[in-house]
């Protein structure tokens, strides 16, 4: 089964908004950036609404 372009658009999307949540939350540990942590955890809550809100 061929799975839509718009289907793999938004799948790269979240995997690279999981991406980058993860590699700012971590910098945000290791530089103890309380800024950087907020910013790590809005970008997942974002990646996690798109999987929500666009799943196939």
């Amino acid at each position: 089964m061929t799975v839509p372009y718009s289907d793999r658009g938004m799948k790269r999307l979240f995997y690279a908004l999981l991406l980058a949540a993860a590699a700012v939350f971590a910098a945000g540990l290791l530089t103890d950036a309380l800024w950087l942590l907020g910013i790590g955890a809005w970008t997942l809550i974002a990646a996690l609404l798109v999987e929500l809100v666009y799943r196939p």
